[in-house]
């Protein structure tokens, strides 16, 4: 078919259907390995194939050099680590589309959102997660998100590093008691105050506090390539974490934002530097601030110069902004259901983002079979494809979960485990203040002056001015300042770049 025939490397999707429902295996739908920095989108209702369609793709750009990220919601994605095993389906299915069928596995790695469920424990500290992040994963409006940006902005500025909750809590505690700190450039009022640390009491109190801390997360692990030239496989496992999906929606925003700050520019390239399958995209965008959806649709215009690949996986077309939808130059949709009026809105709405084609996408988008989609990509010359029906290809890796011992394998060797595995409390400034509060809880008692000797009363200086202006904090925070340079510069995410790479 015209647009698919492609020269260089690429990805094998699968074979075309005729109006008859036929797949032809000499009529190849393919996606050139050098588009894929041009984003795309895999969408489909629950159940028709979805997590089977991002198996093949990343199997196919390990297999050709490509580092993959994806985030398992259910654990399914994680038989990318095991080989197939042969079934009559999948012989069936390779015979029907032209594929030469054999069992593989990849080079994988399984992350973990700060060490829940099985998988190295990745962290973030909250002085590079940064304020914008943090306001769209505790739910604050944009009044409470600009007062959470001037706590950040203190911090910054004054060599603070803010690397867990104890650290943020007690920068808001001390920024109440003393709001001249903040003259000039606005003020924190007692309220706001109050809803931000209830929010994040509760955000701690879902365990959150595992997720952020240090040893700090380097995107960079996300770029490697085995010594036999095949692409890394992350795998953040998020089973346990599933209930939060404001929570990992929003890391997984941190992630992407970060490789954009950090990946230098490389133009266009003959294969991505790492392809980025983002799942449960509607998640990110459900209630977004507008401010927040222009930074989104900024980081994926501009992150194809850095050779990053951006899949977003979700249900319909519609749970992506227009302005992110236009920049996504692939499209995988599987079958839609049309149950009720509103899915029926929905399916229009989504016939109408496709280009002019010969199918009736309405009819065909509710017929599609399991393991069959509509696709459009662009071609080799940048020019998008004609709308093709296509019959998928079966993985070649396990289409179930690996085993256990396969994973805790694979965790156990994995160098990343000796990086990260073990957390890391270094002295800050909620433990300059423990240790001076405990001191002054346990005063040594000095003989009691006499009435005449007895020294004016001095005012109360309280805990926190005490340590603030201690000796002990001046020498942490000039040690933080040399760790962290003299002023932090924040990306249009509000995530920290630190000069740590």
């Amino acid at each position: 078919m015209k647009g698919y025939d492609v020269e260089g490397p690429a990805l094998e999707l699968g074979a075309l259907v005729g109006e008859d429902g036929t797949a032809d295996p000499a009529e190849q739908i393919r996606i050139a390995l050098g588009m894929l920095n041009r984003h795309g989108l895999v969408a489909g209702a629950t159940g028709t194939g979805k997590t089977k369609t991002l198996q093949l793709m990343a199997e196919q750009l390990a297999a050709q050099g490509v580092p993959v990220f994806l985030a398992d919601i259910k654990g399914d994605l994680s038989g990318l680590a095991s080989p197939g095993t042969p079934s009559e389906r999948a012989t069936g299915r390779a015979a029907e589309v032209g594929q030469a069928w054999h069992p593989v596995a990849c080079p994988a790695e399984f992350l973990s959102l700060g060490g829940l469920g099985p998988g190295v424990p990745i962290r973030a500290t909250m002085t590079a997660f940064g304020p914008t992040l943090l306001a769209k994963v505790l739910g604050l409006n944009e009044t409470q998100e600009s007062s959470l940006g001037l706590i950040f902005y203190f911090a910054d500025k004054n060599g603070l590093p803010l690397l867990d909750f104890k650290d943020l809590i007690a920068v808001i505690r001390y920024l109440t008691t003393n709001p001249d700190a903040l003259s000039g450039i606005g003020g924190l009022s007692a309220a706001t105050a109050g809803v931000i640390l209830r929010a994040l009491t509760n955000f701690e109190a879902q365990g959150a506090e595992a997720f952020f801390g240090e040893p700090e997360f380097d995107v960079h692990d996300l770029l490697r390539v085995t010594q036999d030239g095949q692409g890394m496989v992350s795998i953040l496992e998020l089973p346990a974490v599933q209930d939060r999906p404001q929570l990992f929606s929003t890391f997984l925003m941190w992630l992407l934002a970060d490789l954009f700050e950090v990946l230098p520019e490389v133009g266009d390239v003959d294969k991505p530097k790492l392809v980025f399958f983002f799942d449960e995209a509607h998640l990110l965008f459900d209630g977004a601030s507008k401010a927040f959806l222009k930074a989104i649709t900024q980081t994926v215009r501009l992150i194809r110069s850095k050779g990053v690949g951006v899949f977003f996986v979700t249900q319909t077309p519609k749970d992506v902004p227009a302005d992110v939808l236009s920049q996504l130059g692939a499209r995988v949709q599987h079958a839609l259901r049309a149950f009720t009026p509103q899915d029926a809105k929905a399916l229009k709405a989504t016939v109408s983002t496709f280009p002019e084609s010969s199918y009736d996408l309405e009819r065909l988008l509710t017929e599609l079979g399991i393991g069959e989609a509509v696709v459009t990509v662009l071609s080799e010359t940048g020019a998008p494809t004609p709308v093709a029906w296509t019959r998928l290809r079966a993985p070649q890796t396990l289409m179930a979960p690996s085993s256990p011992d396969v994973i805790l394998g694979i965790i156990a060797a994995s160098p990343l485990e000796q990086k990260y595995g073990t957390a890391v409390d270094r002295q800050s400034a909620y433990e300059i203040l423990s240790a001076r509060l405990a001191a002054q809880q346990q005063p040594e008692a000095p003989e009691a002056p006499r009435e005449a000797e007895r020294p004016r009363e001095q005012p109360r200086q309280s805990v926190l001015e005490g340590v603030l202006e201690s000796k002990e904090f001046r020498s942490m925070v000039r040690s933080a300042a040399s760790t962290l340079g003299r002023e932090i510069t924040r990306s249009i995410f509000g995530t920290a770049r630190r000069g740590r790479r």
